[in-house]
């Protein structure tokens, strides 16, 4: 294979293997930072072996020595003191000065705030577009989704609900495909038992439509069915001084277990540990998006673990209703406090739901997620190469 060395934009050395097609990935969100899109733009980056790829990331604490410990070429931009407005143009413009010495053949815009680079990449280069959509970010910026979708050549949307929120904004006979975010197996899923029935819920205390009110209000109804359950909340956020208050006005304050921020491995000794997780996400009032998909119902999945989840939103693509757990209506405390206490109980339910689940999850995994992906990504690649070979004005751009 031909290689050359090419100093990038921060001024390290990465080796340009000309074999490849060449593949820019532009995302404001990247590890070490945690988050579902940090880890879907990390897991692609990495899993898709088909591809010369760069990645073109905001910067963020720890980020130097992250990038150190990777295998992938990433350039950080923006610095962390400025507002993220100002880190977003940050973002655009180094995007852009990389394509022009990359000369990417693919861009992959993984959050739309990235597609102003993503757009004009592909009007000077030549280079095809794929854009990802979640479900939040699209009602907040409408226009801008809109723009995203109608100049990408291909949009992702990671679930059903979120391909209605593109269709929404009026961007109409745009090409999207559905392809959900994937999920890490565990080396080892066996179970550990907690000692009591334990549910728990794995979410940011930022999101009121992640349903913690309504686990709460519940909460009485399951204890009359499952005295010594308790209820485990793994996350932080300005929501949680609330939630706890409102634990102890409701005399469930000894049931109730609120851990905080935790690493990745405590996390996942409890998605062993619990019996179910909950999460019964709700649609937000005020035409906000709610759950695009839900990756914690795969996770909980992958351990076998059978979920409680809203009947709406994404949660309706990542959660098989009487396969891998039970869809409610999330904003009624007595069907939430039902499915939950019927799955502590009926323990031959549970079981079978959580080896299903954990069935499921397997074709979740990241590699076969990367893998369509980057089948999207070729199949992009080759109708470019259609547009050079028909001649001047049809599209090529970016040398080969």
């Amino acid at each position: 294979m031909r290689c050359l060395m090419q100093m990038g934009g921060d001024g390290r050395s990465y080796v340009r293997r000309s074999a490849k097609p060449r593949l820019l990935l532009i995302t404001p969100d990247f590890p070490p930072v945690h988050g579902g899109i940090q880890l879907l733009a990390h897991r692609l980056a990495a899993g898709m072996g088909g591809f010369d790829t760069r990645v073109v990331a905001l910067r963020s604490p720890g980020a130097a020595e992250f990038d150190d410990d990777s295998d992938l070429a990433t350039r950080r931009v923006g610095a962390l003191s400025r507002a993220q407005p100002v880190r977003n143009l940050a973002l655009n413009a180094a995007a852009l000065r990389e394509a022009l010495a990359f000369r990417p053949h693919v861009t992959l815009s993984a959050h739309i705030v990235a597609s102003p680079a993503a757009a004009c990449i592909a009007r000077l280069l030549g280079a095809r577009t794929v854009q990802y959509f979640y479900a939040k970010e699209i009602p907040r910026r409408r226009r801008l989704a809109a723009f995203a979708a109608r100049r990408a050549h291909a949009s992702i949307a990671i679930s059903s609900y979120t391909a209605g929120l593109i269709e929404a904004t009026g961007a109409s006979g745009v090409d999207v495909r559905l392809i959900a975010p994937g999920v890490d197996l565990p080396d080892d899923p066996s179970p550990h038992s907690p000692g009591r029935p334990t549910f728990v819920t794995v979410a940011r205390l930022a999101d009121r439509y992640k349903g913690h009110d309504v686990l709460l209000a519940s909460l009485t109804a399951v204890r009359e069915r499952v005295p010594d359950v308790e209820w485990v909340v793994i996350g932080d956020g300005p929501l949680r001084p609330e939630l706890e208050a409102r634990a102890d006005a409701l005399g469930v304050a000894d049931a109730v277990r609120f851990l905080g921020a935790v690493d990745d491995g405590e996390r996942d000794r409890w998605l062993r540990c619990a019996d179910v997780l909950a999460m019964p996400s709700r649609l937000p009032a005020c035409g906000l998006a709610g759950e695009g998909f839900g990756i914690v119902y795969l996770e909980a999945a992958a351990y076998g673990k059978p979920v409680v989840a809203g009947n709406v939103g994404g949660a309706v693509d990542a959660v098989a209703d009487g396969v891998s757990g039970l869809l409610v209506d999330p904003a009624d405390p007595g069907a939430v406090a039902d499915a939950i206490a019927t799955l502590l109980l009926d323990r031959g339910l549970a079981r079978r739901l959580g080896s299903s689940g954990a069935e499921r999850a397997r074709r979740f995994a990241w590699p076969v997620i990367a893998g369509r992906v980057e089948a999207l990504l070729l199949e992009q690649l080759g109708k470019r190469v259609a547009d050079s070979d028909a001649g001047p004005g049809a599209g090529g751009g970016a040398d080969s």
